[in-house]
């Protein structure tokens, strides 16, 4: 353990301070050697010197790593958005999921030989992820009015799936990847980057050609041959609403299981039940030993078997640094049993990650595998120490009670245990039998001391992994001790039986129906408890980022209390304590980031639509629209839960004062449900407008959480936080139509001192020559309808005259959007301005005199 601390901390070291190979390479030598000098003699002073040893080859590794494994970015000159003609072979099976506009469509990783553009043929080398789509995949049309609202699903013809090593001629559109620019987004590029892949594109199903032959290598098509026969059997033996469930679990393939889902197991802290991880091979492993001993096989074949599966199925599932680090303990420990070796499990743990750390230096930042190896530390190091302390030696008092001479080889208070077992047995008997009486007495022990470990091991993991739920994904998860303790033996349950009934079916299907069932029963039990769990709002604890000096305070409680479990009782609980209490402050909450006495307003980059974060001179926080997917889009991408949510989290925002949405189109008010739901605000401002079904929804949302729905109307004059806003549209008397429009925006004037800035959401040319004679100038404009031709109209910009003005629009949005002729105004208006999709998001500070304007960084 202490070594591949060490190893990390080099890695770490290495990423933030460069040197030459041979400087990194010349210390380990020199401290490997002074390490090996003074072993006999300065035994501590040796074993500090390996472990500054063992840190300079973490950092050597770290370095040479990053550039042996930098991917071939030569493919990026291509990846303009015009269309050219690729050869490429597949690295992984297609995987099918819903259109985002009816249908179906297929995501592909391929890894392209050469390309063709203007008739020549470039031979380059890169990974590029695909979407594939059929030809009469409806989308919305390529205009600047509301087509994108009314855009109709329509069934995809279908097409093959295409299979790992075959090679492929298609016509694509290439490009860069990108991110969404603010604080606390998702790296899409280096999460491509990790696996490879430089460039995303979309292709038309009947534009590729299966060439001849194969690519890739044995062992990675005899893989991909399996998952896809096991998953197979899967769909033949439970109804598809089961079997998306049973391939997450069971194999790692996620493709179809809804988003409601995943988040219910997120919400109840279940989500590793959902996803192949190490209990799945401990349990299976467990099972295949048992039974191999129970067929009187030898302990060193049983060993070898045993690892042999559990590596085959580490390397079939492919779900990371989980169940490869449990598959590496499994061996360890079978191994040490066999050779009656003490089995230490923090040594354990420690040679696991050491081992995929020399693999991969880059898993140490790898969310997933610091999760694992935290929450596996912590038991080893903090679980185990206190169990061996507390029900272990309960568990060993109730074995062959019958011989008495054992009493003698326990300690006082278990011999004393025994005894009143024994009597409590022998007065039982009277009416059960003897046999019985113990069966009962002894299974009733041992099952309330199973439960109380398994309630210690759900405590502690909740406890331990505070820090890294809140950092990366901002939740507290307060259901996760009541939901484990539930569904961890059923998962013990399910787990065995479905194997089981997997591979009977393979003998005959008839076979698998019993162990189906079981599995089956199993998996609703789950699902039925995590949907309950997980819908309970206190189970939605939703938290920022936690400070520096909180993560740190957490980490050095997570390591004083593994280095303290085994000292004394007292100062064990102590530093049980201090991690229970640094837990607690992960989720407490903190003042978020601000400028006293100014009035902020970011434009935050939700890719082609709205989202503006506003904080008042006095700290009071509003968000004006939150982003969303365009038209009917049935994609299961939250712009309110991924995009805008993780940037207020980022800025240690845990609850809003208020939000609002200019008008009812997708792209403005899409990703708002999930803001209220997390955030909580007091208030929900909106104009009139018509009764869309997704504003339907979204009044729903805010009256189940308690927002208090405020109408705007023109004429309103109002305070907020120290801000004057004032209402220009729409008018009490606006004729509401059909469908919503653009032109029923709520027109926002806000000002603080002598500095001011007006919101107009989408309107068009028409509300803005109403409007034109009423509005007063105004230092910040946001552009309106994303740069549309349709708006920003010469009238507009003459009655504003704004210094500043800032488009929120998507990068390489279909609409062409800011429209050339709409930058030409305001060029020729001396305006400077601001763009989301070119600068990520921005900030204006309004101080009440004067206006400045800051690009966010990239934290």
């Amino acid at each position: 353990m202490a070594a591949a601390l060490a190893f990390s901390a080099g890695i770490l070291f290495a990423r933030f301070v460069w040197h030459p190979y041979w400087i990194w390479i010349a210390a380990a030598l020199l401290m490997g050697c002074g390490a090996a000098i003074l072993s006999r003699t300065r035994p501590r002073i040796a074993y500090c010197a390996a472990l500054v040893c063992f840190a300079l080859v973490g950092s050597f590794a770290g370095s040479a790593r990053d550039v042996a494994h930098r991917p071939d970015t030569s493919l990026l000159q291509f990846a303009s958005g015009s269309e050219v003609t690729i050869t490429a072979n597949v690295l992984r099976d297609g995987v099918w999921r819903e259109s985002a506009y009816g249908g179906r469509e297929q995501s592909l990783d391929v890894n392209i030989e050469s390309l063709s553009d203007s008739g020549n043929t470039h031979v380059v080398s890169g990974g590029a992820r695909l979407t594939l789509f059929a030809r009469h995949r409806s989308r919305p049309a390529d205009t600047d009015d509301d087509a994108e609202e009314d855009a109709q699903p329509s069934a995809a013809e279908p097409f093959q799936t295409y299979r790992y090593g075959q090679r492929l001629r298609l016509m694509a559109k290439l490009h860069r990847p990108l991110n969404y620019g603010n604080p606390g987004a998702f790296d899409y590029r280096g999460y491509l980057l990790s696996h490879g892949l430089v460039a995303v594109g979309s292709a038309r199903a009947e534009s590729i050609g299966v060439l001849p032959g194969l690519s890739g290598t044995r062992m990675q098509s005899l893989r991909w041959r399996v998952r896809r026969s096991i998953l197979e059997h899967i769909h033949r033996t439970w109804p598809p609403d089961r079997a998306s469930l049973m391939d997450a679990m069971l194999i790692g393939e996620r493709a179809f299981v809804t988003r409601e889902l995943r988040e219910a197991f997120q919400r109840s802290g279940t989500y590793h039940i959902l996803v192949v991880s190490g209990m799945n091979v401990g349990i299976l492993a467990f099972v295949v030993f048992w039974l191999l001993r129970r067929f009187r096989i030898g302990a060193a074949i049983a060993t070898a078997i045993t690892v042999l599966l559990a590596c085959a199925y580490a390397y079939v599932a492919d779900a990371g640094a989980p169940i490869i680090r449990s598959a590496l303990m499994l061996a360890v420990y079978l191994v040490a049993r066999l050779l009656y070796r003490d089995r230490a499990p923090l040594n354990a743990v420690g040679l696991a990650a050491l081992t995929i750390l020399v693999a991969d230096p880059r898993s140490l930042f790898d969310p997933s595998f610091q999760l694992t190896f935290l929450s596996v530390a912590a038991i080893a190091g903090i679980g185990i120490p206190i169990i061996e302390r507390t029900s272990e030696p309960y568990q060993r008092a109730t074995r062959i009670l019958d011989l008495v001479e054992y009493d003698a080889t326990v300690a006082p208070r278990l011999a004393q245990f025994r005894l009143d077992l024994r009597l409590i047995i022998s007065r039982l008997a009277r009416f059960l039998g003897g046999r019985l009486s113990q069966l009962l007495i002894v299974g009733m022990i041992r099952a309330a001391l199973g439960a109380y470990e398994l309630l210690l091991i759900s405590a502690l993991m909740q406890v331990s992994l505070a820090l890294p739920m809140a950092w990366y994904f901002h939740r507290a998860t307060s259901m996760a001790l009541p939901a484990n303790i539930l569904v961890v033996p059923l998962t013990g349950v399910l787990m065995p039986s479905a194997v089981a009934a997997i591979a009977l079916s393979y003998i005959w299907q008839p076979l698998a129906h019993v162990p189906a069932d079981i599995a089956a029963l199993s998996l609703d039990a789950i699902t039925g408890t995590v949907r309950l769990l997980g819908a309970l709002r206190v189970a939605d604890v939703r938290v920022p980022v936690p400070t520096f000096t909180v993560a740190v305070a957490a980490a050095v409680a997570i390591a004083a209390a593994i280095v303290l479990a085994r000292r004394h009782r007292l100062i064990a609980a102590i530093a049980i304590t201090l991690l229970t209490v640094s837990a607690l402050g992960t989720a407490w909450p903190r003042p978020f980031e601000r400028r006293a006495g100014t009035l902020e307003i970011t434009a935050i980059d939700v890719g082609q639509g709205d989202s503006f974060l506003l904080i008042t001179p006095e700290g009071k926080s509003l968000l004006l629209d939150a982003g969303g997917q365009l038209g009917n889009s049935n994609s299961e991408f939250d712009v309110g839960e991924d995009v805008v949510s993780p940037y207020l989290w980022q800025r240690g925002i845990n609850s809003l004062d208020a939000v609002a949405i200019s008008h009812a189109h997708s792209d403005h008010m899409g990703g708002m449900k999930a803001v209220i739901r997390n955030f909580r605000p007091r208030e929900l401002w909106m104009g009139r407008s018509a009764p869309a079904a997704e504003l339907l929804m979204l009044r729903q949302t805010a009256q189940e959480n308690g927002v208090l729905i405020v109408q705007r109307t023109a004429g309103e004059q109002f305070q907020f936080g120290g801000a004057d806003f004032e209402v220009f549209a729409p008018t009490p008397d606006w004729e509401l139509k059909a469908r919503v429009r653009d032109d029923d925006a709520m027109v926002l004037r806000l000002s603080y001192g002598s500095n001011s800035a007006l919101f107009p959401g989408d309107a068009g040319r028409k509300l803005e020559q109403q409007l034109a004679s009423k509005l007063p100038a105004s230092d910040l404009l946001k552009v309106p309808h994303h740069g549309s031709a349709t708006s920003t109209s010469p009238e507009l910009l003459d009655a504003v005259r704004p210094k500043f003005t800032v488009i929120s629009v998507g990068a390489r949005n279909r609409f062409k959007h800011p429209r050339a002729e709409v930058l030409a105004r305001l060029q020729a208006a001396h305006v400077a301005t601001f763009r989301t999709d070119t600068m990520g998001a921005v900030s204006f500070y309004l101080d009440g005199s004067t206006i400045r304007a800051e690009r966010v960084p990239r934290r």
